[in-house]
């Protein structure tokens, strides 16, 4: 199916009022103020959250800002498999990996960077980790800020949450 383009014909001869748009300005203002109008007099159905002291209750499967999960002793669940790196088709998830004091555990991420600029919160990273060390729970939109290198949240980043 193809898109048509329909071609709109404007008048050749338009008087004064026409050609500035002013009936057509005022029509648009009196449907805002008739909004305006409306919206005082009916309030039931307006709300209003007072962001960020009031925060909107998530549904249970938002994908919010990444976490790490800890074992009990505090050490990063992760096992530097690079399961989520393969996974993320966004290139957003960088993993150095190192080798572990504990002889039951292989390897264990020395770097763990996820970009959040490039990431698109798919949760891909999230089903292919083999030992749910990542999640997306947190409920937390990205925050906006100034400069690009803070939106790369490093491995102490990630297990604070």
């Amino acid at each position: 199916m193809t898109i048509g383009i329909k071609k709109v014909s404007r008048p050749e001869n338009m008087s004064l009022s026409e050609s500035l748009y002013l009936v057509e300005i005022v029509k648009g203002l009196g449907v805002t103020i008739g909004h305006l109008l409306h919206n005082l007099v009916h309030d039931e159905g307006i709300y209003t959250y007072e962001y960020p002291e009031e925060r909107r209750v998530m549904p249970a499967r938002f994908r919010g800002k990444h976490r790490l999960m800890k074992r009990p002793d505090g050490t990063p669940r992760c096992v530097a498999c690079y399961c989520c790196q393969t996974a993320c088709p966004a290139n957003c998830i960088t993993i150095v990996a190192g080798e572990s004091p504990n002889p039951d555990i292989e390897k264990v991420p020395v770097s763990f960077d996820i970009d959040h600029l490039r990431c698109i919160f798919c949760g891909l990273c999230v089903e292919a980790c083999p030992c749910d060390a990542i999640r997306m729970d947190t409920g937390w939109f990205t925050p906006p800020d100034d400069a690009r290198e803070k939106f790369v949240f490093s491995i102490d980043d990630l297990l604070e949450k």
